[in-house]
Protein backbone atom coordinates (compact mmCIF):
# COMPACT_ATOMS: atom_id res chain seq x y z
CA UNK A 1 0.00 0.00 0.00
CA UNK A 2 1.19 3.46 -1.20
CA UNK A 3 1.62 5.99 2.08
CA UNK A 4 3.03 9.21 0.92
CA UNK A 5 4.58 12.22 3.48
CA UNK A 6 4.61 15.60 2.21
CA UNK A 7 6.09 18.37 4.13
CA UNK A 8 4.04 21.51 4.57
CA UNK A 9 4.76 23.80 6.76
CA UNK A 10 3.93 27.72 7.13
CA UNK A 11 7.52 28.67 8.54
CA UNK A 12 9.07 27.31 5.54
CA UNK A 13 7.25 29.24 3.15
CA UNK A 14 8.58 32.14 5.04
CA UNK A 15 12.17 30.97 4.91
CA UNK A 16 11.71 30.45 0.95
CA UNK A 17 10.35 33.29 1.07
CA UNK A 18 13.78 35.26 1.52
CA UNK A 19 14.82 34.52 -2.21
CA UNK A 20 13.41 36.88 -4.69
CA UNK A 21 13.79 34.46 -7.35
CA UNK A 22 11.43 32.21 -5.63
CA UNK A 23 8.61 34.49 -3.42
CA UNK A 24 5.56 32.57 -3.07
CA UNK A 25 6.67 29.72 -4.83
CA UNK A 26 5.96 27.14 -2.23
CA UNK A 27 2.44 28.60 -1.46
CA UNK A 28 1.53 28.65 -4.86
CA UNK A 29 2.56 24.64 -4.69
CA UNK A 30 0.78 24.29 -1.02
CA UNK A 31 -2.37 26.26 -2.28
CA UNK A 32 -2.67 24.65 -5.45
CA UNK A 33 -2.15 20.67 -3.67
CA UNK A 34 -5.06 21.94 -1.22
CA UNK A 35 -7.04 23.23 -4.21
CA UNK A 36 -7.48 19.78 -6.02
CA UNK A 37 -8.09 17.99 -2.80
CA UNK A 38 -5.10 16.01 -2.63
CA UNK A 39 -3.86 16.50 1.05
CA UNK A 40 -6.74 14.45 2.03
CA UNK A 41 -4.59 11.51 0.30
CA UNK A 42 -1.42 12.88 1.90
CA UNK A 43 0.48 11.90 5.52
CA UNK A 44 1.27 15.65 5.81
CA UNK A 45 4.45 16.34 8.09
CA UNK A 46 5.67 19.79 9.55
CA UNK A 47 9.27 20.35 9.70
CA UNK A 48 11.39 19.35 12.00
CA UNK A 49 14.93 22.07 11.96
CA UNK A 50 18.03 20.24 11.63
CA UNK A 51 20.81 20.15 14.24
CA UNK A 52 23.92 21.61 13.48
CA UNK A 53 25.34 17.68 13.26
CA UNK A 54 22.84 17.05 10.37
CA UNK A 55 24.30 20.23 8.95
CA UNK A 56 27.74 19.45 9.23
CA UNK A 57 27.13 16.09 8.15
CA UNK A 58 28.11 17.75 4.74
CA UNK A 59 29.14 21.15 4.85
CA UNK A 60 32.36 22.32 6.75
CA UNK A 61 32.87 23.78 10.42
CA UNK A 62 34.19 27.06 8.96
CA UNK A 63 31.58 27.25 6.32
CA UNK A 64 28.56 26.63 8.96
CA UNK A 65 30.16 29.13 11.95
CA UNK A 66 30.44 31.79 9.21
CA UNK A 67 26.56 31.42 8.31
CA UNK A 68 25.90 31.36 12.31
CA UNK A 69 27.62 34.73 12.58
CA UNK A 70 25.73 36.24 9.61
CA UNK A 71 22.10 35.21 10.97
CA UNK A 72 21.36 38.30 12.85
CA UNK A 73 23.15 40.58 10.49
CA UNK A 74 20.21 43.77 9.43
CA UNK A 75 22.72 45.57 7.50
CA UNK A 76 22.89 43.11 4.65
CA UNK A 77 24.83 46.46 2.26
CA UNK A 78 27.84 46.62 4.53
CA UNK A 79 28.78 42.56 4.74
CA UNK A 80 27.99 41.62 1.20
CA UNK A 81 31.02 43.23 -0.71
CA UNK A 82 33.02 41.17 1.90
CA UNK A 83 31.53 37.44 1.11
CA UNK A 84 32.92 36.09 -1.88
CA UNK A 85 35.14 33.40 0.29
CA UNK A 86 31.67 31.83 0.80
CA UNK A 87 29.96 32.35 -2.57
CA UNK A 88 27.70 34.68 -0.85
CA UNK A 89 27.31 37.45 -3.68
CA UNK A 90 25.82 37.65 -6.97
CA UNK A 91 23.91 34.62 -7.30
CA UNK A 92 23.65 33.81 -3.58
CA UNK A 93 23.10 37.08 -1.88
CA UNK A 94 23.49 37.75 1.59
CA UNK A 95 20.06 37.39 3.46
CA UNK A 96 18.90 37.89 7.19
CA UNK A 97 18.55 35.13 8.96
CA UNK A 98 20.73 32.91 6.79
CA UNK A 99 21.55 30.13 9.12
CA UNK A 100 17.63 29.85 10.00
CA UNK A 101 17.22 29.53 6.62
CA UNK A 102 19.61 27.03 5.84
CA UNK A 103 18.71 24.72 9.22
CA UNK A 104 15.41 24.75 8.12
CA UNK A 105 15.54 24.14 4.38
CA UNK A 106 17.99 20.86 5.20
CA UNK A 107 15.61 19.69 7.96
CA UNK A 108 13.06 19.60 5.71
CA UNK A 109 14.64 17.15 3.49
CA UNK A 110 15.74 15.45 6.71
CA UNK A 111 12.17 15.01 7.83
CA UNK A 112 10.98 13.67 4.41
CA UNK A 113 13.82 11.32 4.50
CA UNK A 114 13.30 10.15 8.20
CA UNK A 115 10.04 8.70 6.65
CA UNK A 116 11.19 6.66 4.57
CA UNK A 117 14.03 5.14 7.67
CA UNK A 118 11.25 4.41 10.00
CA UNK A 119 9.00 2.89 7.64
CA UNK A 120 5.92 5.19 7.98
CA UNK A 121 6.26 6.42 4.54
CA UNK A 122 7.18 4.12 0.81
CA UNK A 123 7.57 7.94 -0.30
CA UNK A 124 7.87 11.10 0.82
CA UNK A 125 7.43 14.62 -0.38
CA UNK A 126 9.57 17.96 0.25
CA UNK A 127 8.92 20.66 -2.77
CA UNK A 128 10.80 23.21 -0.43
CA UNK A 129 14.18 21.22 -1.22
CA UNK A 130 16.15 19.91 -3.91
CA UNK A 131 19.09 22.81 -3.48
CA UNK A 132 21.75 20.64 -5.88
CA UNK A 133 24.60 23.77 -6.33
CA UNK A 134 25.54 23.78 -2.52
CA UNK A 135 29.51 23.06 -2.05
CA UNK A 136 30.80 21.65 1.38
CA UNK A 137 31.80 24.97 2.12
CA UNK A 138 30.56 27.52 -0.22
CA UNK A 139 27.15 28.69 -1.66
CA UNK A 140 26.52 28.66 -5.24
CA UNK A 141 23.76 29.04 -7.99
CA UNK A 142 21.00 30.04 -5.10
CA UNK A 143 21.85 27.25 -2.79
CA UNK A 144 23.13 28.03 0.46
CA UNK A 145 23.02 24.65 1.51
CA UNK A 146 22.76 20.97 -0.01
CA UNK A 147 19.70 19.52 1.61
CA UNK A 148 19.72 16.82 -0.95
CA UNK A 149 23.67 15.32 0.46
CA UNK A 150 22.67 16.10 3.72
CA UNK A 151 19.37 13.66 3.12
CA UNK A 152 21.12 11.24 1.38
CA UNK A 153 23.87 10.41 4.06
CA UNK A 154 20.67 10.38 6.51
CA UNK A 155 19.13 7.41 4.46
CA UNK A 156 22.59 5.74 4.20
CA UNK A 157 22.15 5.23 7.74
CA UNK A 158 19.52 2.23 6.47
CA UNK A 159 19.68 1.91 2.53
CA UNK A 160 23.23 0.73 1.38
CA UNK A 161 22.73 2.29 -2.34
CA UNK A 162 21.29 5.31 -2.94
CA UNK A 163 20.74 6.07 -6.73
CA UNK A 164 20.31 10.14 -7.10
CA UNK A 165 18.54 11.35 -10.14
CA UNK A 166 18.81 14.93 -11.25
CA UNK A 167 15.40 16.45 -13.40
CA UNK A 168 16.89 20.27 -13.44
CA UNK A 169 17.83 22.12 -16.49
CA UNK A 170 20.91 22.64 -14.59
CA UNK A 171 23.79 19.72 -14.00
CA UNK A 172 24.01 18.58 -10.03
CA UNK A 173 27.13 19.50 -9.62
CA UNK A 174 27.08 19.94 -5.71
CA UNK A 175 25.88 16.22 -5.18
CA UNK A 176 27.97 14.80 -7.82
CA UNK A 177 31.17 16.59 -6.35
CA UNK A 178 29.89 14.95 -3.05
CA UNK A 179 29.89 11.43 -3.86
CA UNK A 180 32.60 11.07 -6.70
CA UNK A 181 34.72 9.32 -5.39
CA UNK A 182 31.72 6.83 -3.93
CA UNK A 183 30.08 3.54 -5.08
CA UNK A 184 27.40 3.75 -2.51
CA UNK A 185 25.62 6.60 -4.25
CA UNK A 186 25.38 7.02 -8.08
CA UNK A 187 24.21 10.19 -9.22
CA UNK A 188 22.44 10.44 -12.38
CA UNK A 189 21.71 14.34 -13.96
CA UNK A 190 19.85 14.94 -17.22
CA UNK A 191 20.70 18.55 -17.88
CA UNK A 192 21.52 21.50 -20.50
CA UNK A 193 25.39 21.54 -21.67
CA UNK A 194 27.15 24.17 -22.98
CA UNK A 195 29.93 27.04 -22.93
CA UNK A 196 28.72 29.61 -20.61
CA UNK A 197 25.89 27.72 -19.10
CA UNK A 198 25.36 27.35 -15.49
CA UNK A 199 27.30 25.87 -13.70
CA UNK A 200 29.58 24.76 -16.67
CA UNK A 201 30.19 20.76 -15.52
CA UNK A 202 28.36 17.27 -16.51
CA UNK A 203 29.79 16.08 -19.74
CA UNK A 204 29.10 12.88 -20.57
CA UNK A 205 33.02 12.31 -20.23
CA UNK A 206 32.94 13.15 -15.99
CA UNK A 207 31.87 10.24 -14.19
CA UNK A 208 33.73 10.21 -11.25
CA UNK A 209 37.11 9.66 -9.65
CA UNK A 210 38.97 6.96 -7.85
CA UNK A 211 36.57 3.99 -6.37
CA UNK A 212 33.29 6.21 -8.00
CA UNK A 213 34.76 5.84 -11.48
CA UNK A 214 31.62 5.54 -13.39
CA UNK A 215 29.41 6.13 -10.53
CA UNK A 216 28.75 9.44 -12.05
CA UNK A 217 26.47 9.49 -14.96
CA UNK A 218 25.77 12.53 -17.49
CA UNK A 219 23.39 13.11 -19.59
CA UNK A 220 24.61 16.58 -21.76
CA UNK A 221 21.78 18.08 -23.72
CA UNK A 222 21.49 20.62 -25.77
CA UNK A 223 18.48 23.24 -26.60
CA UNK A 224 14.93 23.18 -27.41
CA UNK A 225 14.34 19.10 -26.42
CA UNK A 226 10.79 17.72 -26.01
CA UNK A 227 8.99 15.09 -24.09
CA UNK A 228 9.67 12.31 -26.61
CA UNK A 229 13.06 12.28 -27.10
CA UNK A 230 13.60 13.21 -23.01
CA UNK A 231 11.44 10.44 -22.23
CA UNK A 232 13.67 8.16 -24.43
CA UNK A 233 16.56 8.56 -22.75
CA UNK A 234 15.47 9.03 -19.20
CA UNK A 235 13.77 5.26 -19.78
CA UNK A 236 16.11 3.78 -21.40
CA UNK A 237 19.00 4.57 -19.02
CA UNK A 238 17.25 4.40 -16.05
CA UNK A 239 16.62 0.85 -16.96
CA UNK A 240 20.22 0.21 -17.52
CA UNK A 241 21.41 1.88 -14.30
CA UNK A 242 18.88 0.44 -11.99
CA UNK A 243 20.07 -3.18 -13.49
CA UNK A 244 23.81 -2.47 -12.92
CA UNK A 245 23.47 -0.60 -9.39
CA UNK A 246 20.69 -2.05 -7.69
CA UNK A 247 19.97 0.85 -5.35
CA UNK A 248 17.60 0.32 -2.40
CA UNK A 249 16.48 4.07 -2.15
CA UNK A 250 16.05 6.54 -4.51
CA UNK A 251 16.20 10.30 -4.58
CA UNK A 252 14.81 12.63 -7.05
CA UNK A 253 15.63 16.28 -7.55
CA UNK A 254 12.39 17.81 -9.94
CA UNK A 255 13.99 20.79 -10.44
CA UNK A 256 10.93 22.15 -13.38
CA UNK A 257 13.00 24.69 -15.56
CA UNK A 258 13.37 22.02 -17.83
CA UNK A 259 9.73 23.28 -18.93
CA UNK A 260 9.29 25.40 -21.86
CA UNK A 261 8.50 28.82 -20.18
CA UNK A 262 11.02 29.27 -17.55
CA UNK A 263 12.77 32.37 -17.86
CA UNK A 264 15.91 30.70 -16.73
CA UNK A 265 15.18 27.35 -19.32
CA UNK A 266 16.00 26.62 -22.84
CA UNK A 267 13.85 23.13 -22.86
CA UNK A 268 10.27 22.87 -24.85
CA UNK A 269 9.27 20.14 -21.90
CA UNK A 270 5.89 19.98 -20.95
CA UNK A 271 4.34 18.02 -18.07
CA UNK A 272 3.49 14.73 -19.61
CA UNK A 273 7.69 15.06 -20.12
CA UNK A 274 8.14 14.73 -16.51
CA UNK A 275 5.25 12.90 -15.66
CA UNK A 276 6.26 10.16 -17.92
CA UNK A 277 9.96 10.07 -16.12
CA UNK A 278 8.33 10.12 -12.51
CA UNK A 279 6.05 7.44 -13.79
CA UNK A 280 8.72 5.45 -14.75
CA UNK A 281 10.57 5.53 -11.41
CA UNK A 282 7.75 4.83 -9.50
CA UNK A 283 7.28 1.69 -11.78
CA UNK A 284 10.47 0.21 -9.83
CA UNK A 285 8.64 0.48 -6.20
CA UNK A 286 11.63 1.64 -4.09
CA UNK A 287 11.43 4.18 -1.34
CA UNK A 288 11.64 7.44 -2.94
CA UNK A 289 12.18 10.90 -1.47
CA UNK A 290 11.27 13.28 -4.27
CA UNK A 291 12.53 17.29 -4.11
CA UNK A 292 12.09 20.61 -5.97
CA UNK A 293 14.54 22.74 -7.36
CA UNK A 294 14.77 25.27 -9.59
CA UNK A 295 11.82 26.34 -11.23
CA UNK A 296 11.33 30.13 -12.00
CA UNK A 297 8.03 30.52 -13.31
CA UNK A 298 6.75 29.97 -10.29
CA UNK A 299 3.46 29.35 -11.53
CA UNK A 300 4.39 26.47 -13.93
CA UNK A 301 6.59 25.23 -10.89
CA UNK A 302 3.39 25.00 -8.91
CA UNK A 303 1.64 23.21 -11.98
CA UNK A 304 3.89 20.32 -11.97
CA UNK A 305 4.84 19.93 -8.73
CA UNK A 306 1.17 19.59 -8.11
CA UNK A 307 0.91 17.36 -11.00
CA UNK A 308 3.83 15.19 -10.59
CA UNK A 309 1.93 14.63 -6.49
CA UNK A 310 -1.25 13.39 -8.29
CA UNK A 311 0.83 10.74 -10.48
CA UNK A 312 2.61 9.71 -7.09
CA UNK A 313 -0.70 9.12 -5.53
CA UNK A 314 -2.44 7.68 -8.61
CA UNK A 315 -4.82 10.50 -8.76
CA UNK A 316 -6.59 11.97 -11.77
CA UNK A 317 -6.93 15.50 -11.58
CA UNK A 318 -8.81 17.96 -13.73
CA UNK A 319 -7.04 20.47 -16.13
CA UNK A 320 -9.34 23.27 -14.79
CA UNK A 321 -7.35 25.16 -11.92
CA UNK A 322 -9.56 25.12 -8.94
CA UNK A 323 -10.29 27.67 -7.08
CA UNK A 324 -7.10 28.55 -4.10
CA UNK A 325 -6.15 31.59 -3.28
CA UNK A 326 -3.78 32.40 -6.02
CA UNK A 327 -6.48 31.40 -8.82
CA UNK A 328 -5.54 34.68 -10.42
CA UNK A 329 -2.18 34.44 -10.76
CA UNK A 330 -2.67 31.40 -12.96
CA UNK A 331 -4.59 33.46 -15.89
CA UNK A 332 -5.36 34.23 -18.48
CA UNK A 333 -5.96 30.29 -19.46
CA UNK A 334 -6.55 28.69 -15.76
CA UNK A 335 -5.44 25.50 -15.88
CA UNK A 336 -3.25 22.91 -15.34
CA UNK A 337 -1.32 22.34 -18.62
CA UNK A 338 1.87 23.88 -20.22
CA UNK A 339 2.07 24.51 -23.41
CA UNK A 340 5.47 22.86 -25.23
CA UNK A 341 7.59 25.31 -26.28
CA UNK A 342 8.61 26.45 -30.00
CA UNK A 343 12.68 26.38 -29.39
CA UNK A 344 14.85 24.43 -32.61
CA UNK A 345 15.81 21.05 -31.25
CA UNK A 346 19.34 20.63 -31.58
CA UNK A 347 19.53 17.08 -30.24
CA UNK A 348 20.03 15.00 -33.24
CA UNK A 349 18.44 11.26 -32.93
CA UNK A 350 22.67 10.45 -33.96
CA UNK A 351 23.28 12.47 -30.65
CA UNK A 352 20.85 10.33 -28.50
CA UNK A 353 21.63 7.00 -29.42
CA UNK A 354 25.59 7.83 -28.93
CA UNK A 355 24.96 8.91 -25.29
CA UNK A 356 22.88 5.95 -24.61
CA UNK A 357 25.28 3.90 -25.82
CA UNK A 358 28.37 5.35 -24.18
CA UNK A 359 26.55 5.30 -20.88
CA UNK A 360 25.64 1.59 -21.76
CA UNK A 361 29.05 0.87 -21.85
CA UNK A 362 30.21 2.65 -18.79
CA UNK A 363 27.27 0.90 -16.85
CA UNK A 364 29.17 -2.75 -17.15
CA UNK A 365 31.92 -1.14 -15.34
CA UNK A 366 29.61 -0.46 -12.50
CA UNK A 367 27.45 -3.66 -12.77
CA UNK A 368 31.02 -5.57 -12.13
CA UNK A 369 32.22 -3.28 -9.32
CA UNK A 370 29.08 -4.06 -7.51
CA UNK A 371 28.67 -7.88 -7.82
CA UNK A 372 32.25 -9.34 -8.85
Amino acid sequence: MKKVTFICDRSLDNQLNKLEQIADRSSLVNHLVHGYGLNSKLIVLKNVIAKDDEVLSFHSTDYINHLKDLNDVKDIDEHEDNEEEYGLGYDCPLIYGIFDYVSAVVGSSLTAARSLIDGSANIAINWYGGWHHAQRDEARGFCYANDIVCAINLLRQKFQRVLYIDLDIHHGDGVENAFEYSQNVLTFSLHKYEVGFYPGSGAITDVGRGNGKFYSVNVPLKDGIRDEAYTKIFNRLLEVLMQAFHPDTLVVQCGCDSLAGDPLGTFNLTLKGYGNCVKTILSWQKPTLFLGGGGYNITNAARCWTYLTSLILGCNIATDIPDNHFFERYGPGFDLDIAEGNRPDCNSEDDIDNCISIITDNANNIKRACWN
